[in-house]
């Protein structure tokens, strides 16, 4: 009974410690890659712009002509990084595309 007692005891203790080790990788956003990036040209229309690179995570409801795409990854422990691409539109037509932050930004 003893032994009995005393393995549980220890196997709850090392799963539990084994849980409490363990963070997955969180990915969160709009994902898109250089390749989908060297499609997106001005001038072309909202619909291709969906067809190209999905629907934007964040679409403004004050600022309808502006899309976001934000896309997030934490590496289990680690520092999470952002990156995000706006898309602006006039008359349903893409006018700009501002990749100044495309690059992977640290987050604390």
């Amino acid at each position: 009974m003893r032994k009995t007692s005393l393995l549980l005891t220890s196997l709850f203790f090392s799963l539990f410690l084994i849980s409490c080790a363990y963070k997955p990788d969180v990915q969160q956003g709009n994902s898109f890659d250089q390749e989908m990036l060297s499609q997106l040209k001005v001038g072309m229309t909202q619909q291709q712009v969906v067809f190209v690179m999905g629907n934007a995570l964040l679409k403004d409801a004050f600022h309808s002509n502006r899309w976001d795409y934000v896309y997030t990854f934490a590496k289990g422990r680690g520092k999470a990084e952002r990156r995000l691409l706006t898309l602006h539109f006039k008359d349903k037509i893409l006018e700009k595309i501002d990749d100044s932050q495309i690059k992977k930004i640290t987050l604390e």
